[in-house]
């Protein structure tokens, strides 16, 4: 995760593999008016418990997936398929049980069909008396349990018991009510899991209103420290106990698109849980990895990586000195790695996606602080800058590489760099270290110093010179 610790996951549930089969469809069968579908492709991915432990580990988190497979070749693919993805596997072999899997059928970009091969019954005796003893093997240690509960028959109530009292549970099951003895610290019902919990409700009933004025009787019934209903496309709604109700919006996408966003959702917010945010941050960030997932075509997993910039798309990357530092301190508890930058930007060339490109791979988080215009204008002279400081902002953000910008009227960075305190200050240029005025500064701060490369005749000055010499040049052709 970038933390100096990684969070320590344990994942409990039902475990099933996903197949998609891809391909085209020109024609209808002369049997029936159904598709013709040509075969395209197979892609096999981890679902259920298994994508949620696969995603889990894409944020970094350092998970244990505890489950039931059947003793065939399904089952097989499902745990190499985790252990290539970084997921220790302790997945028990039941003889004669099926490992459930599912089959979508996507023609020309269309589910078709879909088809399932699971086994629902309740795990026999001895199988139960074996997860019980892994799971008092793998719970010790755990930050966070994530229980997976889509009634596979892994969930015993003597499974149940064994996960009750645990500091950090996080509850995804198709029915919570069972789990109410244990006392999750959250569960995450569908709304209507959510309906069959507080009754019978008309289709034309307005469902945030309904579950707002009933937000205290879900944390009644499930006796959860946090219950987050989801509104399939429609986002979230999170209850806490002496708080309203906070709502998260999701990106519209097709159905079955979503496909193992609700794994990915529960990923992102029991580790960032884990991690100290509040439950209204996880909820953010459960909400944004989804989001990163529902634009993929099949079972997809959310990177750290990936995460970290849907959550700052959402922020908005132009930001405040005060709002930045506010946002950083978020990013140091989650031990990540601030480095800070400055200069006019007036006109962005090569030289300066170089440094930028070479300054983000130094740290976790890069800012870059802008000169205002009127800081331009009495360091450059007059005519500058070329381009107004709101425009150079923008052009800083849509880079890959930058995190953060944000603007300072004086003539250094010294204010910011109090404000910001970052790890790591860097200049891209023919300086030196002991040359840079705000070095002194930085280091007494407990931050570093660092110059970095310079490309020859790659300066702003230079590329306004030749722009203005072009009428002349242009005149006399």
């Amino acid at each position: 995760m970038g933390t100096e610790k990684a969070v320590n996951a344990v994942v409990v549930g039902d475990v099933m593999l996903d197949s998609w089969l891809l391909g085209s469809a020109k024609r209808l069968a002369q049997e029936a008016p159904v598709p013709v579908m040509s075969l395209e492709a197979t892609e096999d991915a981890p679902g259920g418990a298994a994508n949620t432990a696969a995603n889990l580990v894409a944020l970094g988190a350092r998970v244990r997936l505890v489950g039931v497979v059947g003793d065939d070749a399904c089952g097989d693919k499902l745990v190499q398929s985790l252990r290539l993805l970084g997921v220790e596997t302790d997945l028990l072999t039941v003889p004669g049980r099926r490992t459930a899997h599912k089959w979508r059928l996507v023609a020309s970009g269309q589910l078709t069909a879909r088809y399932d091969e699971e086994d629902l019954d309740v795990i026999p005796d001895e199988a139960e008396r074996e997860l019980l003893g892994r799971l008092a093997e793998a719970l010790p240690g755990a930050d966070v349990v994530v229980a997976c509960d889509y009634g596979g028959g892994v969930f015993t109530p003597a499974v149940r018991r064994a996960l009750a009292g645990l500091p950090l549970l996080v509850v995804d099951a198709h029915a919570v009510a069972p789990w109410r003895e244990c006392g999750p610290a959250a569960v995450l019902p569908n709304y209507a899991e959510v309906v069959r919990l507080l009754g019978h409700v008309d289709e034309t009933t307005d469902r945030l209103a309904y579950l707002t004025s009933r937000s205290d009787r879900l944390l009644e019934l499930t006796r959860a420290g946090i219950v987050v209903t989801t509104l399939d496309g429609q986002g979230t709604l999170l209850h806490r106990s002496g708080h309203p109700p906070y709502r998260t919006y999701a990106q519209s996408a097709p159905h079955h698109m979503a496909t193992g966003a609700g794994d990915t959702y529960t990923a992102a917010f029991a580790l960032w849980l884990a991690d100290g945010a509040s439950p209204e941050e996880a909820a953010e960030a459960g909400q944004a990895a989804a989001g990163v997932v529902v634009r993929r075509q099949g079972t997809a997993i959310c990177t750290r990586y990936e995460l970290l910039r849907a959550l700052r798309r959402q922020e908005g990357a132009v930001q405040t000195g005060e709002r930045l530092a506010q946002l950083l301190d978020e990013h140091r508890r989650r031990g990540e790695r601030v480095v800070f930058t400055n200069g006019c930007f007036d006109v962005l060339h090569r030289g300066h996606v170089t440094y930028l490109e070479q300054a983000g791979q130094l740290g976790d988080v890069l800012v870059v602080a802008v000169n205002s215009d009127a800081s331009v204008a009495r360091l450059k002279g007059p005519g500058r800058p070329v381009n107004p400081c709101e425009d150079r902002m923008s052009v800083l953000a849509a880079l890959n590489d930058v995190d953060y910008v944000t603007e300072f009227d004086e003539d250094t960075p010294e204010r910011l760099l109090r404000l910001i305190r970052p790890e790591l200050y860097v200049k891209g240029g023919d300086y030196t270290a002991e040359a840079l005025a705000e070095a002194a500064l930085v280091r007494s701060l407990g931050g570093e110093v660092r110059v970095l490369g310079y490309l020859p005749d790659r300066s702003t000055t230079a590329i306004i010179g030749r722009m203005r010499s072009l009428p002349d040049q242009l005149g006399n052709a």
